[in-house]
């Protein structure tokens, strides 16, 4: 954590503190000696504190020490070696001033400054060597500034192109979010109407059955107990999606989905776990090596969690052919446990640019994390040790005892 002094870095002030009693130590070194004696070293010391301020106000500073240096010049003193001080205000004012045609002036004042310094020699031969060695000392300095100028607002441009990606990437980010979230609401609000309407068959026919058929009327209203709790849940679910406000971060080494070109799927369908070979499938077709392997036995899921599952499976098929390419080799599992789906993609890394865009029903990994959030679930992405991505969903299975409370 950088330590602040009077609004500037500390660093910066200690520096600015040493250049200054560097020039003041430089003054009182020809105190004693003509010309000028004390009163030159006290116009010494004016322009030494006056560096004090150059990254600040490096236009005024610079702007103080040409008037004292204009005094120093009246009063034919000759060059110093305080003069050193205009040198270090020409560069700062080179460097830090907000418009460069300030330094441009610098420049041009402190040419007529060398011209001015090199009259004072009374030897020809000695006027034209002083003004000669004056005139690149001067300029050396002035480009130098400009040098380091240019590429401190070259640093500058990066770093503000850099913030306005960033700030780029988080508005797509939540405004991928924002729509994977509509299509999960309504995916989750068809599942619920589905439900309710298979209570109201079942009911129906509960009624006209109550007299005729006592057992099959209880097997009806059995029915319209526990799809009402399923449907109860999913509607806590619905909330849950549409309450929530906040964006998560997406992982690096997935960018998101890859297009929809090869999805049959038609816009408000919901497909279900039956479907999962017609889409690896279509994924062969895009090609995926997919070896696909099922272990456990498949449980009856909720609609809304038997529709997570294949999404996930669909968007990480997607996420490997879109990086690893055409003809990578994916190793997808589907293991049933007696509290959780899991779900594992591993693909080899091993293919071709895609030719054919990848079926795909959302953001990709933004999408699939927000899928399996609503359902508590854990998605664990990253690189493997051998080569390639894996992508592993978590989905747990409701408790019956959950299932009655809600």
């Amino acid at each position: 954590m950088r330590q602040i002094l009077f609004g500037r870095p500390l660093r910066s002030v200690a520096f600015d503190v040493a250049v200054s009693g560097f020039v003041v130590l430089v003054g009182l070194s020809g105190a004693l000696k003509p010309p000028g004696g004390w009163w030159a070293t006290g116009v010494g010391a004016a322009m030494a504190a006056t560096l004090l301020f150059r990254r600040t106000h490096p236009s005024a500073v610079t702007a103080v020490v040409a008037v004292l240096a204009g005094v120093q010049v009246a009063a034919g003193w000759g060059p110093l070696a305080f003069d050193v001080a205009v040198l270090i205000a020409l560069y700062s004012v080179v460097k830090y001033a907000d418009r460069l045609r300030d330094g441009i002036v610098a420049g041009v004042v402190a040419a007529v400054g060398v011209v001015l310094a090199a009259l004072q020699v009374e030897n020809a031969v000695a006027w034209w060597a002083s003004a000669i060695w004056f005139a690149l000392v001067t300029g050396a300095v002035w480009l130098m500034g400009l040098n380091v100028r240019t590429r401190r607002l070259y640093v500058f441009s990066l770093e503000e192109r850099a913030a306005t990606l960033e700030r780029e990437r988080e508005a797509e980010s939540r405004a991928a979010v924002a729509e994977e979230r509509t299509r999960i609401a309504r995916e989750l609000h068809d599942v619920v109407a589905h439900s309710m309407a298979v209570m109201i068959v079942q009911a129906d026919g509960a009624r006209y059955l109550f007299d005729r058929d006592p057992q099959i009327a209880r097997e009806a209203v059995r029915v319209v107990a526990d799809t009402g709790r399923q449907a109860l849940e999913e509607m806590r679910r619905l909330v849950g999606v549409l309450r929530e406000t906040s964006a998560p971060e997406p992982a690096a080494g997935l960018d998101g989905a890859g297009p929809a070109g090869l999805s049959a799927e038609p816009a408000h369908r919901r497909p279900a776990l039956v479907e999962l070979p017609e889409l690896l499938d279509r994924f062969r077709a895009a090609g995926l090596r997919i070896d696909a392997t099922v272990t456990g036995e498949p449980p009856a899921l909720p609609p809304g969690l038997e529709l997570t599952v294949y999404r996930v499976v669909q968007e990480a098929l997607t996420n490997a052919l879109k990086h690893a390419g055409v003809g990578a080799t994916v190793a997808l599992s589907l293991a049933h446990t007696a509290d959780a789906v899991v779900v594992r993609a591993a693909d080899d890394g091993h293919g071709r640019p895609v030719v054919r865009p990848a079926p795909s029903s959302g953001h990709g990994l933004i999408g699939m994390r927000e899928r399996v959030t609503v359902y508590d679930g854990s998605l664990t992405v990253g690189p493997r040790t051998a080569g390639g991505w894996q992508v592993e969903a978590r989905l747990p299975l409701p408790s019956p005892a959950t299932e009655v409370m809600a």
